[in-house]
């Protein structure tokens, strides 16, 4: 039996164990409170249960700090009033950390439906915009404030429970103890939990409410770039190039990279009258397809989209490919399957890449890329700068054309001006562009300037959608007056949607984004109603500009493909998800494959047994994209009449 020595050293780091443990259930409870519609009452049980398991996993992470303390804490000091007062403030520390994390928690999850992830790493790389967001989108110095008097609070109960812990002296046995303890406790944890683990219902929700924040977050930390050889279902490179050929793939294939493709004439249908000379491609922030009238919202808050969905072509089954910004860049640069783990932006030595920009910088055309915000941000700048495009961000945008800005950059109406305004500086010089628009005013904090619609600043995300709306619609009709306009084509895509929030870990619907091609004095009005991929736009652009290097890109354009070629590729940073002929097939790490029915008008999914041919053609793209850009083979060619020859051939 232990003696009451030894019981008193362990008791504090039972209390804060014990403490944890509370913190960390009631968070679960107030998350599940959140989501209750999305959760059967079956699944509760399994929550609880499974998030006990993963509370104690992230308990041997944290309390072997603790332990070291208390085993290394000289008796002499431990009885004395410097002591016992730093003994409080340390306590307080804790508790006041415990009620912020858990605060942190369901501020992330009213964003994301989630558990800290790969996001929440990102975050703290740029603390400077993720602070001043959660600065300009509540009251922090209150809430700060309330979390300092609900802990001081809490350590006034337990005061006395507290200092009773250092009323008896330890023994070198029982230090030692406590640190054979503290060594043990993690290598159980790490050995033992793993976030997979997590996935133990078909209901998302309930996977993850089933998670410990801290124990997701340092697992994100871990694997933030995930190696797909390691952690995916594989196949010989030689029969994914053969699957990828039958499926129109044109690049030449990375088991024979010498390999002189033979490709066939081009069969485009281009519906332009004639090639447009420029390209405005603007990425908007998380504008789900939901929010757009076109798509079958009655909330009225995108007349001006809405109107140039019904007087340019309108693509009504496109999928964003991931969930950030970083991700939709990817796509629209690249057009590449997205890899597991971070975006290619994100990536060390993403330069010198075939991109859309540098193709079309080959040919002639100026390359930019104009961000509302700042563009060191993801690494944005850097990405772009280094695959030839001109960067220009806030910092370059003149004072007195910043009607507003928030911590995440201008309004979209200043960012507009300032396009406008190099773009008629090109023009005027008989210079062709291309230019790349990344707005910022759809994300929270959500505020925008007074007086320009009929929802106050800050007006939520209908707000900001709204503004959003006319912002772009402002810019179309200011473009419209200019001499350049009737020559350019005018791309409005979504770089993701706003919540990927859902019953599944790929919620098809969380990933329907507008489409729009404008360009009224080329373009008839239209609609088409294909299935369509993100990475899709890059070749589909090409294709309409009647300019070289489509076939240097994983997507296909939707002008020179049949229906049989359609699908789309849609992931979060881990599951990795393939969707075609209705059918979802899913690749997630540990080599595990699953698949979903998806119903063609709402996009439920339903699970279902996997299809073999759907599976490899899954890794095929998967396997080949991650391995493309590991090799190197995403870089531009050596020089540009290799670009020119392949383009020959096709022709």
């Amino acid at each position: 039996m232990k003696n009451s020595s030894e019981r008193s050293a362990l008791s504090i780091a039972t209390l804060s164990a014990l403490l944890a443990l509370g913190a960390a259930m009631l968070t679960r409870v107030g998350l599940l409170f959140w989501a209750a519609s999305e959760v059967p009452a079956s699944l509760w049980p399994g929550i609880f249960l499974h998030g006990l398991y993963f509370d104690l996993a992230s308990l041997g992470f944290v309390l072997p700090l603790i332990l070291i303390y208390e085993a290394l804490l000289p008796n002499r000091l431990r009885h004395s009033t410097i002591h016992r007062r730093a003994r409080l403030l340390w306590m307080w520390l804790l508790l006041a950390g415990m009620i912020f994390i858990a605060l942190a928690e369901a501020t992330f999850w009213q964003e994301f439906a989630t558990r800290f992830n790969f996001i929440a790493v990102d975050y703290l790389v740029y603390t400077h915009e993720v602070i001043g967001n959660i600065r300009e989108s509540y009251p922090i110095g209150w809430l700060l404030a309330g979390v300092a008097i609900a802990a001081g609070t809490l350590l006034l109960v337990l005061r006395k429970r507290v200092l009773a812990a250092d009323q008896r002296n330890l023994s070198r046995r029982q230090r030692l103890a406590l640190l054979a303890l503290a060594a043990v406790l993690p290598v159980l944890s790490y050995s033992t939990a793993d976030t997979e683990q997590m996935r133990w219902s078909d209901n998302a929700f309930a996977d993850e409410l089933s998670g410990n924040g801290l124990f997701t977050f340092a697992a994100a930390a871990r694997r933030n770039e995930l190696s797909y050889p390691r952690f995916y279902v594989t196949m010989p490179q030689a029969g994914a190039d053969r699957i990828l050929a039958s499926l129109g793939m044109t690049r030449p294939p990375l088991s024979q990279p010498d390999q002189i493709l033979a490709l066939p004439a081009s069969a485009s249908k281009s519906p332009f009258r004639h090639p447009p000379k420029n390209l405005v491609l603007i990425s908007v922030e998380s504008l789900s397809a939901r929010f757009l009238g076109h798509y079958g919202s009655d909330a009225g808050l995108t007349p001006n989209l809405d109107r140039l969905a019904r007087n340019g072509l309108s693509f009504e089954q496109v999928f964003a490919t991931g969930t950030r910004t970083v991700r939709g860049l990817e796509a629209l640069s690249l057009g590449t399957p997205p890899a597991p783990g971070q975006s290619v932006v994100r990536r060390p030595n993403n330069d010198h890449l075939t991109t859309l920009g540098s193709v079309l910088a080959q040919q002639g055309i100026k390359p930019y890329f104009i961000y509302g915000g700042y563009g060191y941000f993801d690494n944005m700048n850097a990405y772009f700068r280094g695959n030839g495009y001109t960067v220009i961000d806030r910092t370059d945008f003149p004072t007195a054309s910043i009607p507003y800005e928030n911590i995440w950059g201008v309004a979209d109406e200043a960012l507009y001006e300032n396009t406008l305004r190099q773009l008629d500086s090109d023009a005027k010089n008989g210079q062709a562009f291309f230019a790349h628009v990344m707005t910022t005013s759809n994300h929270r904090p959500f505020t925008y300037p007074d007086g320009r619609i009929d929802i106050p600043s800050p007006g939520g995300r209908e707000g900001a959608v709204k503004y959003t709306d006319y912002a772009l619609g402002r810019f179309i009709d200011q473009a419209s007056t200019k001499a350049w306009f009737n020559d350019t084509l005018f791309v409005i895509v979504a770089d993701h949607c706003s919540s990927v929030a859902g019953r599944v870990h790929l919620p098809v619907e969380k990933y329907h984004i507008p489409l729009i091609f404008y360009a009224p004095g080329l373009l008839a009005p239209g609609s088409n109603d294909r299935l369509m991929s993100q990475i899709d736009i890059v070749p589909s652009v090409l294709d309409a500009m009647q300019k070289q290097g489509a076939e240097q890109f994983f997507g296909h354009s939707i002008f020179s493909t049949s229906a049989a070629d359609d699908r789309a590729f849609i992931a979060n940073y881990q599951e990795l998800g393939y969707l075609k002929h209705n059918v979802l097939t899913v690749l997630a790490p540990k080599r595990h494959v699953e698949a979903y029915a998806v119903d063609p008008v709402s996009y439920e999914t339903t699970p279902r047994d996997v299809d073999p041919e759907l599976r490899d053609e899954a890794i095929a793209w998967y396997q080949t994209s991650a391995e493309a850009f590991a090799s190197g083979a995403l870089r531009i060619p050596a020089t540009a009449s290799t670009l020119a020859t392949s383009s020959t051939q096709k022709r």
